[in-house]
C-alpha cells in the first residue's frame, strides 16, 4: 500500500499539528499555539497549559489573560502517548492544566496525575443534559475532568466525485467507482471504530474474538481501495489535489478548514453511525497554581470561553454548552449555522438523540496492541 509521504501516526496520533501545518500549507491561516518554558510556568502569573495546538492562540485565552492579569503558556503535543510522557517526566509544576482527549481521563486519574473536581465550581447546568455527567469523565462518583468540546467522525468526500447518498453507508469504501482513492490517516483507533461501526457494534471498540476477528478481516479488505496512508499534512493535501476521494475517521472540523480553502470536501455520519471524539480540561495534581486552574477552567466553560474555543482559527468545533450557543447565534448566527449550532433547526446534538453517536473509547476486550497490530498488518499489506 502507499504510504503517503511524513511521519506517520502510528507513532505520532492524531497530530493536529500537523493538520494546522497542512491549514497552512492550503492557505488557511491556522494559528499555532504560543511557546513553552519550564522558568516561565514558574512565574505566579502565568498558567502552564499542557495540550493540543490551537488551544493557547490570543483568540482563546487573550481575554481570560487580560481578566485575571496572567499569561497562558502552553507546551503543545502530538499524540496522547506523547502526552503522558510529558505528565511522567516533567518536574512538579511545570503544567497547570491539561487538555486531552477524553479517553486518557481513566488513566490520568488512575495514575495520580489529575485532581478530582468539584462539580459545584462549574457551570454544568449551561451544559446539554447529554454531557452534565459526561461518563468518561467520571470514576468511582468523582469527577476528573470537565469537557471542553467535541465533534464527530463519520466520513468525508469530495462532493464533484460523490453525492450524498454516496455517503449514507460506510459500504461506500468499498465500491468499485473509489477503487484507489480511499485516503485514511495513520491512527487505528478512528479508523477502526468507523468499520467496527458499519460491522453493527456498538460500542465500537467493546468488541468480543468473532467481532474483532470480522473487524480485522473488513479493515484488511480495504487495502486494493487504498490510495494511500500518512499523516495529516499529507492527507489534507491528498483530499486537495484529488489522490482521495473520501476517508473514513475523519470529521466536519477537517472538512470546514478544507472548504475555507475552496476544497470541495463535507462531512457525513453514515447510517451506520459515527464516533464522539472529545477534548477535556484537567487541573494537574503537581500544581501549585491550583485557584487560578480553577478559574481557567470557569472560563473556558463559560459561554464566552465556550465560543472562544469553537471558532479558534486551528480547527472549529462544536461545544457542550447550550449557553455557549445562544451566546453564538446571537453574535455570529453564520458561524452557528456552519457549526449546525442553531436551536431552532436540525443541529449537532440531533445526531446524538437520535442514536447515531457513540463515544470514542480505547479498546477493551484486546489489549491496544492487539488493535495496533491489525493496524501495522493493513499498512504493510
Amino acid at each position: 500500500m502507499k504510504k503517503f509521504e511524513g511521519r506517520g501516526f502510528f507513532h505520532d496520533p492524531v497530530s493536529r499539528r500537523d493538520v494546522i501545518k497542512a491549514g497552512a500549507l492550503v492557505g488557511l491561516g491556522a494559528s499555532v499555539g504560543l511557546s513553552f518554558g519550564p522558568a516561565k510556568a514558574a512565574d505566579d502569573n502565568v498558567l502552564g497549559l499542557l495540550s493540543w495546538p490551537g488551544h493557547a492562540g490570543p483568540e482563546v485565552v487573550g481575554e481570560f489573560e487580560k481578566k485575571y492579569n496572567v499569561k497562558v503558556q502552553a507546551k503543545e503535543y502530538t499524540g496522547g502517548e506523547e502526552m503522558m510522557a510529558l505528565l511522567q517526566s516533567s518536574p512538579p509544576g511545570t503544567f497547570d492544566v491539561v487538555l486531552t482527549d477524553a479517553e486518557y481521563v481513566t488513566m490520568l486519574a488512575q495514575a495520580g496525575k489529575i485532581d478530582a473536581l468539584d462539580p459545584a465550581q462549574y457551570p454544568l447546568n449551561d451544559f446539554w443534559p447529554q454531557f452534565q455527567k459526561f461518563p468518561l469523565h467520571w470514576r468511582e462518583g468523582k469527577l476528573y475532568s470537565l469537557i471542553n468540546s467535541f465533534g464527530y467522525l463519520g466520513l468525508v468526500y469530495n462532493t464533484t466525485k460523490l453525492s450524498a447518498d454516496d455517503a449514507r453507508s460506510y459500504k461506500l469504501l468499498w465500491d468499485g467507482r473509489v477503487t484507489k482513492k480511499v485516503g485514511m490517516y495513520d491512527w487505528y483507533l478512528p479508523n477502526m471504530s468507523c468499520l467496527s461501526m458499519y460491522d453493527g457494534n456498538r460500542p465500537p471498540y467493546d468488541v468480543d474474538k468473532a467481532k474483532f476477528e470480522q473487524l480485522s478481516q473488513a479493515l484488511l479488505s480495504l487495502s486494493p481501495q487504498m490510495s494511500g496512508i500518512g499523516p495529516w499534512s499529507s492527507v489534507f493535501s491528498s483530499l486537495t489535489n484529488g489522490e482521495a476521494w473520501v476517508m473514513p475517521g475523519v470529521g466536519a472540523w477537517a472538512a470546514i478548514l478544507l472548504q475555507k480553502s475552496g476544497v470541495p470536501i463535507t462531512a457525513a455520519i453514515p447510517q451506520e453511525g459515527g464516533v464522539q471524539w472529545t477534548e477535556s480540561l484537567s487541573i494537574v495534581s503537581s500544581s501549585a497554581k491550583k485557584d487560578l486552574a480553577v478559574k481557567f477552567l470557569q472560563y473556558r466553560a463559560s459561554p464566552e470561553g465556550q465560543v472562544q474555543t469553537a471558532t479558534k482559527s486551528s480547527y472549529v468545533a462544536s461545544m457542550p454548552s447550550k449557553a455557549g450557543w445562544e451566546l453564538l447565534d446571537k453574535t455570529d448566527p453564520k458561524m452557528a449555522d456552519l457549526l449546525e449550532h442553531r436551536l431552532d433547526k436540525r443541529n449537532v446534538m440531533s445526531e446524538i438523540e437520535e442514536g447515531k453517536i457513540e463515544i470514542r473509547g480505547l479498546p477493551t476486550q484486546q489489549s491496544i496492541e492487539e488493535w495496533t497490530d491489525v493496524w501495522t498488518r493493513f499498512k504493510n499489506a
